[in-house]
């Protein structure tokens, strides 16, 4: 099989739909049904029709199902496998989330050079949907995130032991800066910085992350992590 009749589906950094070089244009309601599948996997009408419209009747949300999936096949021929009760896309169908998390499925086993490397730059700046604001995509957003963020973690962890002190602090710092109350992840971000030799940059961060703490919770970092830059504070 040609791989350019290949659909190749992006949902990070923004939608888009491509099969070989062209681009798909694909109305909103459209997109919201191939993306529900995309992040859901085969799923009931049923289901699809009360996630994608929570506000109609069921008649009438069954009715935009069943236009929104005539409307695909017409114009995305294959790109759908509906059954009489369910839908999902075609199995060769290519989804970017769905890659990403193939290839940072065994990043904690893995030692070698390469694929921490890409992992890293592929979650980086990896926003889902940006500018989708419906109450499932909002969950989907958010355990997105809380994945990238374990992933970062490990990169972080990976690198510093791989000694690769500029790549686990890019990683420590994207961490960080996806959930800045995460002393897991401020912690991974201060070790860093002290394997780098930047002390200044280290006690920087601890002392900002000691004023969150203090202004949100009104506690202080675990003595764990204080332990770190006991020697460099100042009483």
């Amino acid at each position: 099989m040609a791989t350019d009749r290949i659909w190749k589906l992006r949902l990070l950094g923004g939608w888009q739909l491509r099969r070989g070089d062209q681009s798909a244009t694909v109305a909103l309601r459209q997109q919201r049904l191939i993306a529900a599948l995309a992040l859901y996997g085969r799923q009931p009408r049923t289901f699809l029709a009360g996630l994608l419209w929570p506000d109609r009747p069921e008649h009438q949300a069954f009715g935009n199902l069943r236009e929104s999936v005539f409307v695909v096949n017409r114009d995305l021929p294959k790109l759908l496998v509906p059954t009489r009760d369910s839908l999902d896309l075609a199995e060769r169908a290519r989804i970017d989330i769905r890659d990403i998390r193939a290839q940072a499925s065994d990043v904690e086993e893995q030692t070698g050079p390469d694929l921490p490397q890409s992992v890293l730059y592929s979650v980086l700046e990896a926003e889902l949907l940006p500018g989708w604001h419906e109450d499932w995509v909002i969950s989907e957003q958010d355990r997105w995130q809380r994945w990238r963020l374990s992933v970062l973690e490990r990169l972080a962890r990976q690198f510093l032991v791989q000694g690769k002190i500029d790549l686990a602090v890019e990683a420590a710092r994207a961490a960080t800066t996806i959930d800045p109350l995460r002393e897991s992840a401020q912690r991974l971000l201060l070790q860093c910085y002290l394997a780098e030799g930047n002390q200044a940059e280290a006690l920087r961060a601890y002392l900002s992350f000691r004023i969150r703490l203090r202004q949100e919770f009104g506690v202080d970092p675990s003595p764990f992590t204080a332990d770190l830059v006991s020697s460099l504070l100042v009483d």
